[in-house]
Order: structure tokens, then sequence, then C-alpha cells
């Protein structure tokens, strides 16, 4: 068995705001796993500024990981605690190695044209352009927006919240936000509380992670459910993370495999959150379409019927051709329209 590896540097269409900045390139990397014959790949889909594994050795850490692949999946997931999108990125390799078709890692009614529901996601930005990709959202039929917020001025986000909810009930329209971490002191709970005023579905992470207590307060006060999504990622490999459920209590988890260790770290998560009575949602963390088509086949099989964050796969201008879709607030899997195979494994060669 033999690996290697290559960087992509994914372009966006359109900058994305968010209230970490505005990007304009995401750094992604892509591993292939040969036996013989058979090849399988997986994407490593680092994170700047937000992953565990954001570190200047990363590609040394890689290169190790292809160099000792004859390890076996398991042992290098226990080397590899530190470096949750490159086990990620090894799972999703072995996976695809050992499928009857590499692109094709979970049999489920997804493959066979059942859609997975999704939310539309709308990226900061001034009022008119917000207004925009709303618009559009709508028209292209999606029934639950997910609004970044916390970067721009407040009342104006609060504004276009109201405006939504004015045209539409929530049972015809789903809301969601996402701070990102924006929110401060005191002002937090003021902000949770005006935000509810607009009949949203709930919040994602309002206040920075590692604040154990504060946020346990905001989960048991706070009349707008919360999800917690960078909380879990800052998470050291350490902690008893059912203890830290019981303590904070959020009312929902936001499962990125990417940045939280793979779909073995995630499903560890599901099961907590199962336990303790947890709602949850799967996202995508700005992979190409070989990461989002892992996440969402694997999505497929948790038979959840809650609208994914799993719209992502439109968002750059150099993404690889397949049979990944949107259309009508769904994401889609259509055989036909194959994937771009060639290009795929250049990557590796």
């Amino acid at each position: 068995m033999t690996a290697s590896y290559a960087r992509y540097p994914l372009k966006f269409i359109r900058p994305g705001g968010t209230s970490r900045g505005v990007l304009t390139e995401k750094e992604t990397y892509f591993v292939v796993v040969r036996e013989a014959s058979r090849w399988g790949i997986g994407e490593c889909a680092l994170f700047r500024g937000l992953s565990r594994d954001d570190r200047p050795d990363y590609e040394q850490k890689l290169q190790w990981a292809c160099q000792n692949i004859h390890l076996g999946l398991e042992r290098l997931r226990t080397v590899l605690h530190d470096w949750p999108s490159i086990v990620f990125g090894l799972e999703q390799a072995f996976r695809s190695l050992q499928a009857e078709a590499p692109m094709e890692l979970f049999p489920s009614a997804f493959l066979q044209g059942r859609p997975i529901p999704i939310n539309g996601l709308i990226w900061m930005g001034d009022a008119a352009f917000m207004e925009e990709q709303i618009a559009q959202k709508l028209a292209e039929g999606y029934r639950c927006l997910k609004l970044k917020i916390g970067a721009l001025d407040f009342e104006a986000e609060l504004g276009l919240l109201r405006s939504l909810r004015r045209r539409f009930t929530p049972l015809e329209l789903e809301l969601r936000v996402d701070a990102n971490g924006a929110f401060r002191g005191e002002y937090a709970m003021e902000a949770l509380q005006r935000l509810s005023e607009c009949d949203l579905h709930s919040i994602e992470q309002p206040i920075g992670a590692g604040q154990w207590e504060e946020m346990a307060r905001l989960c048991r006060e706070s009349p707008l459910p919360i999800a917690l999504d960078e909380e879990l990622i800052a998470l050291a490999p350490e902690v008893d993370k059912r203890n830290f459920l019981r303590q904070v209590s959020p009312q929902f988890l936001i499962l990125k495999p990417s940045l939280l260790g793979g779909y073995a770290a995630c499903e560890h998560w599901l099961a907590l959150a199962g336990e303790l009575g947890i709602g949850w949602w799967v996202t995508s963390a700005l992979e190409s379409n070989i990461g989002l088509n892992a996440i969402a086949q694997w999505t497929a099989t948790l038979q959840t019927e809650m609208p994914q964050g799993l719209g992502t796969g439109a968002l750059f201008s150099n993404n690889f051709d397949s049979p990944l879709m949107t259309a009508g607030g769904n994401l889609w899997y259509k055989p036909a329209q194959g994937w771009q195979m060639k290009k795929i494994l250049e990557l590796c060669t």
C-alpha cells in the first residue's frame, strides 16, 4: 500500500464574509491511497484560523502519514488524534479504497436519488448583498436559511431578520443564525433576547469558545436555542466530552467531520447527544466536492429529516465536477453527471 498527497487552494467565486473576516481562498489537501490496481481518495480540509491542526508543520505531518500508511487506519487514527482534518482525510481514503466505486463511500438511498434537505447559507455583507442572496435562495426553493451575523451593524441584521419573519411564518421559513462567537460579555444575553423576537430556530456559537461557565448560563437562560460549533472544535482530545455536555447543556451540536476528527469522532458526539437528549445537524466546512461528497453520503445514513449544512459545493471556481447538485432546498446525487476523474487522479500522481 502506498499513499501520496497534494495541496489544492480552492478559489471563492465571490468572497465570503464571516465574523472572522472575508474569505477569498480556502486551503485544502488531498490524499490518495493505492493498493495494487485499486485507489482511494480523501480530502484533508484544513481550515486556517479554526482547525485545531492549523500548525506550521501540517504538511510534514501529512507527509509522515503517507509514508506510514502501512500502519493502517486504526493505528494512524490513534497516533494522529491531534490532527482532525488529516484523520478525516485518511478515513475517506481508506473507505474509498475499499468501496466498489471509489466515490461511493456509503450505500444509501441518497445514491439512488433520495435528496438531503439543506439550509441555504447567507454570507455577511451589506444589507443589499444579503437581501440579494436571500431572494436568490428563496427563488431556488429553500425553506431553511442560515445567516451569518455578528460582524456588521446588529440593528441592520436584526431588521433583515424581522423583515423575513414578517413575510414568512416559522412553518413557512426556518431561520438559523451563526454568530461565530461574535457577542461579548453581558451584551450576549441582550442580543439573544432581541434575536428571539424573530422566532429563530437557533443561534450557533453566540460567544467565543472556551467560556464554559458563561456558555452554560446562556444555554440555561437564553430564550433562543443555542448550537455549539467552535466550542466542540476547540476541545482537546483528552477532555471528557460527556461531562462537558452535561455541564454546558446546549440545545444542539454542529458536527463538522473535518474539524472534529472524522466519522468516528462525530459518531461519538452523536451517541452522547442521543444519551443526553441534545439535537444536532451536520455541516460541511468549505470542502471541495470530494470532501462534501464524503460528508453527505455519511449524513444520509443517519436518517434525519432536519435540514443539514451541506450547501457549499458551488462556492468555488476551481471545484471538481461531480454528481452533487442543489435544487429545491435539497442536495442531490445525480450519477449521470459523473465525476471529473481525470482531474482528481492527476492531483496525486
